[in-house]
């Protein structure tokens, strides 16, 4: 059997009792004599091979013997069924066939730091569980396509170049457009509000752009980040909406992911606990709770990571926070009718230390009132014109959300810092690999 032939790892059952030939990488490899056992993985999964010195050519039990870590080969043999093997599945090896050899692999078993594991991203990403962090990541992105897919939104790819903000431009990466000052963009928001007048259910999916000197577990410099904005939907909806979001993206990781949630050893239990409604408060009652816990925060400050834990200590379910002050959020977001010192605003706050993991509100649609937060936020008008026109031709109250999308797989994974939920991270002080 050769190469060409190879069936994936993920599929091997389907060769129980028969030939088979899988292609990948050596995982690990040890020996006990006359029995040498063979890890191979090939991305979608790990099969234990087994070759025995008394049932294999003296050619292939050398070939299985210079095998040394992360080479490539190719291994044939017959399949059965093995409960204590990983993946429940075993290989009695016939023939091993290395393709490129892999000699003094730098990432070893022993302890390695976080410095050396970055700058050994693009080999790092092999180790499982950087591997189960990944394959997580990816099924959640195609989950978030399947929710909005389902629910009748149109993606609406926006820009990622822009001549305008939405947060301010304390945290924009600025770069020259033939002359003009552009800037990469912070959120596809802006862009998707006219989209909603347009289709009237919207989101995007792509990558963002934070220049916050932030050194936290919680913030990178680059980021996905999945929006989606909705016509005629008012606060309360989009509360419901983004519970239902998460739940629905708890609920598909849990079925599709277990395998790898079973590697990171994450307790799978804690998300079983989440379930529709959450519980929620104002940010008046957030402060109450945190002054009653020893917090020196006042109204018109914003909430820390600190602020973010305490408030879900105790929580198996996300907490939605809403109205905060008007002063300390952006120019776009409606005013508490009943109260104009806040805003139809909300944070989720995830549980376990997590923290924020959505943010979004209703959007102001008066023009005037538009105008004048504007000019109170000392943004160009004239860089905002088209925006401003999704008011003038037919305004309509609407809402949306942003959701980070390494924060969202972090907490599904258990694990510590965003830098892990990405591919190749971009930090404050790294941009390499």
């Amino acid at each position: 059997m050769t190469g060409k032939d190879a069936t994936s790892i993920s599929r091997i059952g389907e060769k129980s009792g028969s030939e088979a030939a899988v292609r990948g990488w050596l995982y690990n490899r040890r020996s006990s004599g006359k029995i040498q056992f063979l890890i191979v993985r090939d991305g979608t999964g790990y099969l234990q091979t087994v070759v025995a010195k008394s049932e294999v050519s003296p050619e292939t039990w050398a070939e299985a013997e210079r095998a040394t870590q992360e080479c490539s080969l190719v291994v044939s043999g017959r399949v059965r069924e093995e409960p204590r093997a990983p993946g429940g599945w075993e290989m009695t090896v016939t023939d091993v066939r290395i393709l490129g050899p892999s000699e003094n692999y730098p990432i070893t078993p022993k302890e390695h730091g976080v410095d050396f594991l970055m700058s050994q991203r693009h080999l790092w990403m092999r180790s499982s569980q950087q591997h189960a962090v990944l394959r997580v990541r990816s099924e959640v992105s195609q989950a978030i396509r399947d929710f909005f897919y389902e629910r009748e939104y149109t993606l609406i790819d926006s820009p990622i170049l822009t001549g305008s903000s939405v947060e301010g431009t304390s945290t924009l990466f600025e770069t020259d457009y033939f002359g003009e000052k552009a800037y990469l963009s912070q959120s596809g928001q802006l862009y998707l509000e006219p989209a909603a007048a347009a289709f009237g259910k919207v989101y995007c999916f792509g990558p963002t752009f934070r220049a916050e000197k932030s050194k936290t577990r919680r913030h990178l410099t680059e980021f996905w980040m999945i929006e989606p904005e909705v016509a005629f939907l008012e606060f309360d909806g989009l509360c419901d909406l983004a519970e239902e979001f998460v739940t629905y993206l708890i609920a598909r990781t849990l079925d599709r992911s277990a395998e790898d949630l079973a590697r990171l050893e994450r307790d799978t239990s804690k998300l079983e606990a989440v379930e529709r409604p959450f519980p929620r408060i104002t940010y008046r009652e957030g402060i109450e709770r945190l002054a009653a816990k020893g917090f020196p925060i006042q109204f018109g400050e914003d909430l820390g990571a600190d602020e973010e834990t305490a408030l879900t200590e105790g929580n198996s379910r996300p907490l939605i926070v809403s109205r905060f002050p008007t002063a300390i959020k952006s120019f776009y977001m409606q005013p508490d009718p009943e109260d104009p010192d806040v805003v139809l605003g909300l944070d989720m706050l995830a549980p376990e230390g997590y923290g924020e993991i959505i943010g979004g509100s209703q959007r102001i649609h008066d023009l005037e009132l538009l105008e004048r937060r504007l000019a109170e936020h000392k943004l160009p008008r004239e860089a905002y014109e088209w925006y401003l026109d999704v008011r003038r031709y037919g305004t309509f109250p609407h809402s949306g959300f942003g959701m980070g999308l390494e924060r969202f797989v972090t907490w599904m994974c258990g694990t510590h810092h965003l830098r892990e939920a990405i591919p190749y991270p971009r930090t404050l002080k790294r941009i390499y690999p």
